[in-house]
């Protein structure tokens, strides 16, 4: 399941959050957005109790994308105990975005 991440909730979703959360920092108007969010979704499966999946729309939460250096979107950005582990930019199809997510989890461990 992927959550709604907001500036509100960003300190207990991801900070404190005991396992790695990949936040997808997308809008509404970006097509490649809209081509990654059913991709995003259904990898999130794969991954359950492993690395919580949430979202976060930059044009309604421009802080949260500021404080990552956002400059581009999709990008998925992958934060261990509070810290940046790894970023994605653009669109991948499932089995890319699959062998990144792995590769950036095996730095991490």
């Amino acid at each position: 399941m992927v959550a709604k991440l907001t500036g509100d909730n960003f300190e207990k979703e991801v900070v404190k959050s005991g396992t790695p959360v990949i936040i997808d920092f997308y809008a509404d108007w970006c097509g490649p957005c809209r081509m990654m969010g059913p991709v995003f979704e259904e990898v999130s499966k794969d991954y359950a109790g492993k690395l919580k999946f949430v979202k976060l729309n930059t044009e309604e939460n421009p802080k949260v994308s500021d404080m990552f250096g956002v400059q581009g979107i999709p990008c998925l950005i992958i934060v261990s105990k509070g810290k940046e582990a790894g970023r994605i930019v653009g669109y991948s199809p499932k089995e890319m975005l699959k062998q990144k997510i792995d590769d950036m989890l095996a730095k991490i461990k």
